[in-house]
Formats: structure tokens, C-alpha cells, sequence
């Protein structure tokens, strides 16, 4: 009896022990996969794609436990990226940007900078920036991609003209901003994390949030202006595209928009602003950068003016622009999960989008770049564009990409005119410029394919605008799927999940 009850507790702690195993085995293996999933996931794609994940309760407590599976869709977002530099002229109310922004072709997300919206005098560097040329390009924008609107038909009739004093009663960017960027009478949160994610998922990475960008309550601390009324019908669904963000910086603005239907899936979103004029401090020169998530990838968009000048050696002033902007461009920790892996830095981004008036010039003498361009033979001219030699020799954006340019140089026409040059006109050798590729459209990241890249005629400044439509693929990860995901498209994603899915932005 007594061999027999020993033999059972042998039994017994023999169990015990393997059990034991069994269970360090299985935590070994959930902390395997919860740091493959901290450092990096591998896309998964193949044939077929399952919806009923889309709207599977479990997914609203990822967070909390790890899950058996999970595959990672590849969604194609189409990106249209444009830039403008002004020449410090006020627009017309007649000014049609509906070709500009090509909104026949419908694209998901519209990225536009502008520069020298205002005169770059010592008044708006110095003492106060004017944003009422801001507020009416962004109005224009928003007449373009969502139709006439009260904010129109109220403002826009009031007077002959946008210089007119009784033009939008001048109206605050601050206050049109916040109306663009309604959505069903409630605004864009910056952070679309939740405290109790937090609470649930604290070694969870930031990308990993319920759907909560939208609030009533607004955290912004921008003031009211009384006398410019909101119509309300400019919240509501009349408006195809909504505005993300915008910004200005002196004589730099920079606008994001997306469809209606995408907006809740943005979140983490900052703007920063590094000046780069004079001394190096003040914002004439400089750069807008924003950062944002959509879904599970991280965008930064960096629209710039930079150096100018066509003197020997002055493409090296704008290569330190590129080199300090990168450097000290820092978005503000604005996440409520301790462990965000949301990037800081423009380079830690996923895809990477950087347009403006970069301002490297031709190095040819005035003579001979007018014979090339009066030829219309591009490629000898762009062989010898500044941009070009100083990425070839890794001086400045090594590891960009940009597509090759088949159109004329950018800059510098005359106002109101087709030509650089006005005949029979005698112009200083100090106030003469040489055409020249100024405006310029970069991509770094992988994912990004760019469709198209052109210039708009324009006679509204002595610049070009230049305009890139790109098709950026977009990582979602989809939980509890055991079959692989395929890649489908935005435009069609009203028939796959619905306006309040459980997808993280």
C-alpha cells in the first residue's frame, strides 16, 4: 500500500511538473510573439480576405490579451501631393482650383503647400503674420473639392474682389479651420488613444487605439471670433473631403485633406515648424512638417521654402536647410500610451512626403540655359540642375526618390505671362534669374509609387505650381484571421467595413 501511494505522488508531482513546463513553454511563446509584434510585423498576403474580423467583438479588447492570429491587409490610399509658391498675390474670387487639385480624379488624401502667401516683408516676418490670405486660399480649396458652400455664396459675393475690405469680414484662419474641419458636428482629436487602452494595454504600442478621434469636446484653445458666423451645413454630409490640418508659417501654409469616410482613421496627429531665414530663426525660410497615423502607418508630410539665391556656392545654403530640418524637426509627445511607437523624427516615418520651393537652381550661365529652354530640350537642361548633381554626389537627400521631370523649369516667368522672359524689357543682371526646376516633389519610404508628376499652367505668379498623385500602401491589421489578406482599395472600403468599425487608427 504504501509503494502504491508512493507511486501515485510520483505520479502526481511528475504531472505537476510537466505542467509547469507546459505553462512556461506557452508564456515563453506569448512573449516571443508579443516582441516580434513590438518590432515589427511581417505582411502577409495572399488571395482571399475574411470579413467577418472586421466585426468581430474580440477585436475591441486586443489590447488586453494576445491573440491566436493575426494578418496584416494592404490597403492602397491615393495621395495628392501639389506645391505653390505665390508670389505673395492675394487670389480672386474667379480663381478655379478645380483643375489644380485634379478633383476628377478623386484621390483619398489631398496634401498642398503653398509659398510666399503674403509679401515676405519685414511686417509679416517681424512683427505679425497676415493669415487672411490663408483663410481665402483655404476657403477656395474647400469650394474646389466640396462645392459652393454658404461659406462661398455668404463671402465671396460681399464684394468684386479678395482684396476688397468686405471680403469674408475678415475672417479668422483659426475660425474656418475649425469649421473644415467638422465632421458630423464634431471635431478631429490630435490623439485617438483612450486611457483605457491604456489601462489594458500598457506594453501595447500606440497604434493599437479604438476608434475615439472624434469628440464633442473640443481641446483646442484657439479663440472665437463672434463675427464671422459657421453655417452649419458645412458640418454635415454635403462635404466629400474635410480638413485634417493646416498651418502657416509666415509665407508657408500647408492644407490636409481626406475623404469624409477616412478621416476617422487618422489619429496622432502634430505639426511642427522649423524656421530657417534669417539668422537661421526666422520663418521666412523654413519648413512645415505633419505627422500623422492612418491605420497602422506613420505619414509625415514636409512642405518647404528654402535658401534662394543662384550665386556659385548658394546650393550649398539649401543643402543645410535639408540637413537642419531634418535634424531639429522634433513633433511634440502628444500620445496617452507610455509605450507609443509613434516617430518623432521625419525619418523614423513610414512614408514620407517633402514638396515646396526647394530653390535649386540650373548651374548654367543665363546665356546658355535660355538657348536650351528656347530649344526646349529638357534633358540637357536638367543635367545640369542643381538638385540633381547634389543628390548624385549623397550632399543632401540621400535615399529620396523623385520621379523624372518632363516638363518645363518652374521659375521664373513672368507675371501673367507664358514666357520667362520679357522682350525688349531690360532687367538687371541683379533681378534676372535663370529658369530653373525651383518646385519639387520627394518621397522617402517604401510603399510609394508615384502615378503622375507635372506642373499646371497657372499665370497667377512668377511660379509653376507642381502637382504628383501617388498610390501609398497602408498596412491594417486585422485580428482573430486565420486567412491571409489581400490588397484592395480605399475608394471601395464603404463595401468592406462600416462608418464605426473596430478598427485602431
Amino acid at each position: 500500500m504504501d509503494n502504491e501511494f508512493e507511486n501515485r505522488q510520483e505520479e502526481t508531482v511528475s504531472d505537476i511538473i510537466r505542467s509547469n513546463q507546459q505553462r512556461k513553454k506557452q508564456s515563453f511563446l506569448w512573449k516571443v510573439l508579443a516582441m516580434r509584434e513590438r518590432n515589427g510585423r511581417t505582411m502577409e498576403r495572399g488571395s482571399s480576405y475574411s470579413l467577418d474580423a472586421l466585426s468581430d467583438p474580440s477585436i475591441e479588447n486586443r489590447g488586453s490579451e494576445p491573440s491566436m492570429s493575426s494578418t496584416e491587409a494592404v490597403q492602397n490610399l491615393r495621395v495628392f501631393a501639389a506645391t505653390w509658391n505665390v508670389g505673395g498675390q492675394c487670389p480672386t474670387m474667379n480663381l478655379d482650383l478645380s483643375d489644380f487639385l485634379q478633383v476628377r480624379n478623386e484621390p483619398d488624401m489631398y496634401v498642398l503647400g503653398f509659398q510666399e502667401i503674403v509679401p515676405l516683408n519685414a511686417g509679416n516676418v517681424l512683427v505679425l503674420e497676415d493669415n487672411e490670405p490663408a483663410a481665402k486660399w483655404l476657403a477656395l480649396i474647400n469650394q474646389s473639392l466640396n462645392g459652393p458652400s454658404d461659406l462661398a455664396l455668404n463671402g465671396l459675393k460681399q464684394t468684386a474682389s479678395f482684396g476688397g475690405p468686405l471680403f469674408f469680414q475678415k475672417p479668422s484662419l483659426k475660425k474656418i479651420k475649425k469649421t473644415f474641419k467638422k465632421i458630423n458636428g464634431k471635431r478631429l482629436k490630435s490623439c485617438n488613444c483612450v486611457l483605457e487602452m491604456e489601462r489594458k494595454a500598457a506594453k501595447d504600442f500606440c497604434f493599437r487605439c479604438q476608434e475615439s478621434n472624434f469628440n464633442s469636446d473640443d481641446s483646442s484653445t484657439e479663440e472665437e471670433d463672434e463675427n464671422f458666423p459657421i453655417p452649419v451645413a458645412l458640418a454635415t454630409s454635403q462635404m466629400k473631403y474635410s480638413l485634417v490640418t493646416c498651418k502657416q508659417m509666415v509665407g508657408i501654409f500647408v492644407s490636409v485633406w481626406m475623404k469624409r469616410e477616412l478621416v476617422q482613421y487618422v489619429g496622432h496627429l502634430r505639426v511642427c515648424c522649423t524656421s530657417r531665414g534669417i539668422m537661421g530663426c526666422l520663418g521666412n525660410k523654413g519648413c512645415i512638417s505633419v505627422s500623422m497615423s492612418f491605420y497602422q502607418t506613420s505619414f509625415c508630410f514636409i512642405c518647404s521654402h528654402l535658401a534662394s539665391g543662384e550665386k556659385e556656392g548658394d546650393e550649398l545654403r539649401r543643402n543645410l536647410d535639408v540637413i537642419e530640418i531634418l535634424k531639429n524637426t522634433q513633433f511634440p509627445r502628444i500620445c496617452k500610451t507610455p509605450h507609443s511607437r509613434m516617430p518623432d523624427r521625419i525619418l523614423d516615418h513610414d512614408r514620407i512626403i517633402w514638396f515646396g520651393d526647394l530653390n535649386y537652381r540650373i548651374s548654367l550661365s543665363h546665356d546658355d540655359a535660355k538657348r536650351l529652354v528656347e530649344r526646349k530640350d529638357w534633358p540637357a537642361l536638367f543635367n545640369k540642375d542643381q538638385l540633381k548633381m547634389e543628390r548624385e554626389a549623397g550632399r543632401v537627400f540621400k535615399g529620396w526618390k523623385e520621379g523624372k521631370i518632363y516638363f518645363a523649369p518652374t521659375y521664373k516667368y513672368a507675371f501673367n505671362s507664358d514666357t520667362y522672359y520679357v522682350e525688349g524689357v531690360k532687367v538687371s543682371k541683379n533681378k534676372r534669374r535663370t529658369p530653373a526646376w525651383c518646385d519639387r516633389i520627394l518621397w522617402h519610404g517604401r510603399g510609394i509609387h508615384q502615378l503622375s508628376y507635372v506642373r499646371k499652367e497657372f499665370k497667377f505668379s512668377d511660379h509653376r505650381p507642381v502637382c504628383s498623385m501617388f498610390n501609398v500602401e497602408v498596412e491594417v491589421m486585422l485580428r482573430g484571421q486565420k486567412k491571409k489578406v489581400s490588397t484592395y482599395n480605399f475608394q471601395n472600403i464603404d463595401d468592406l467595413v462600416s462608418t464605426r468599425s473596430s478598427y485602431y487608427s
